[in-house]
């Protein structure tokens, strides 16, 4: 039986055709009916040359992803294998492990995230064809994997431009609890189930220690802190003074437990960062050695950017107005609309407008087991710079 087929429209330059694995719903001549949604797809250019084969649905912006330029059944023993795949890119096995197992369209499982934190899995499931196999995968990870638990989290936001319901369960049914886990020597109180994202920041692990060498014996803010991995590598690394910020309470109390537990200092303080840099007292009070600026993303969409760019602008002047001679400015975007150029004009932007003279010591992007496709800008979104200002 033939596979149902998506056109592009003759006067559009798809991205498609230049090897991105997105099609856009005006970049086709027409929609399918609406029981080919969440189903396997061919996509064609205007010419019927075969582009792909890919997961369909006619009520989200993105029509079509392709899993591959050949055609693919989606079925048991195709998800086994991409599954496999995408966990072999990572390595051997390894039980107590914390990372990324599966980065949807950079793994070919468009709308699947799993990240493993030691022995539960979590899972956020985003597009349509993956929502209708979910027990499929649930069962094949715990097939591959034999973890305690597969926690599923579909409730991002995004699921609702894919007209999927916000929820979460375990593949078990029972519900997971929070519980302490030690990730690179620092223990957390971890809430796998009901936490932000998939309950813990696995992007920045590598920065955190990064940061922390240039931390012993320094004066270091925290700003946009989370849980509180930065200021926490800080402590250990001998850090002389640490204050975290955030504006979220969960996360403050999330930061000053973890803290406890790993018996260190930090000072954790409810604040919205902007508010705070700008506050008249800050003028009177001692700089900052380090400074540490991990913010959610400003750009969720392409039409946010010119905002965002300002508010980029904005918090990094701020930060090196407090920050003293010689002193390290560690600042990041995991926005992914804001490419590397725009991050680079806005620091330099900000160094101009504080009067100082700033020095690249590291530039760091998102870990190997977030990979990024060549063809697709969409799948490399976290960026940062190490900087020291004279």
């Amino acid at each position: 039986m033939p596979m149902p087929s998506l056109k592009l429209k003759p006067n559009v330059r798809a991205r498609v055709l230049d090897g991105h694995p997105w099609v856009f719903a005006n970049e086709v001549e027409a929609l399918l009916p609406s029981e080919q949604d969440g189903e396997i797809v061919e996509c064609r250019d205007r010419t019927g040359r075969f582009l792909g084969a890919g997961i369909y649905n006619g009520k989200s912006q993105i029509v079509w992803r392709r899993l591959g330029r050949e055609r693919s059944p989606l079925d048991r023993a195709d998800l086994l294998a991409r599954l496999e795949r995408a966990i072999a890119r990572r390595g051997p096995v390894a039980p107590g492990a914390c990372r990324r197992l599966v980065w949807s369209e950079s793994d070919d499982l468009p709308g699947i995230v799993v990240d493993q934190f030691g022995d539960a899995l979590v899972v956020q499931i985003q597009t349509m064809a993956m929502e209708k196999r979910s027990a499929l995968i649930g069962e094949l990870l715990a097939e591959l994997l034999k973890p305690a638990e597969v926690i599923f989290r579909n409730d991002a936001p995004i699921r609702r431009l894919e007209g999927l319901p916000l929820e979460t369960h375990t593949l078990s049914g029972k519900p997971w609890a929070p519980s302490w886990l030690a990730i690179d020597g620092i223990d957390y109180w971890l809430d796998l189930q009901g936490g932000q994202k998939t309950g813990f920041y696995l992007d920045q692990r590598p920065q955190h220690s990064a940061v922390a060498r240039h931390c012993a014996g320094r004066r270091v803010l925290d700003a946009f802190c989370n849980q509180g991995p930065f200021a926490l590598h800080a402590a250990k690394a001998g850090a002389a003074r640490l204050l975290g910020l955030d504006s979220a309470e969960d996360a403050i109390a999330a930061a000053r437990q973890n803290a406890e537990r790993n018996k260190v200092t930090v000072e954790f303080s409810v604040a919205n960062v902007f508010d705070w840099f700008n506050a008249a007292e800050r003028k009177a009070e001692e700089p900052w050695d380090v400074i540490i600026l991990d913010p959610p993303p400003f750009a969720k969409s392409r039409s946010a950017l010119e905002g965002a760019l300002r508010g980029y602008k904005e918090i990094n002047l701020r930060a090196l107005q407090r920050l003293a001679p010689g002193g390290v400015l560690a600042t990041y975007s995991c926005s992914h609309h804001m490419q590397d150029a725009d991050l680079r004009g806005v620091l330099a932007a900000a160094a101009t407008d504080a009067r100082r003279k700033v020095r690249v010591l590291e530039w760091s992007h998102q870990p190997p087991d977030h990979p990024v496709l060549i063809g697709m800008p969409e799948s490399e979104y976290l960026r940062g710079y190490i900087l020291q200002a004279e």
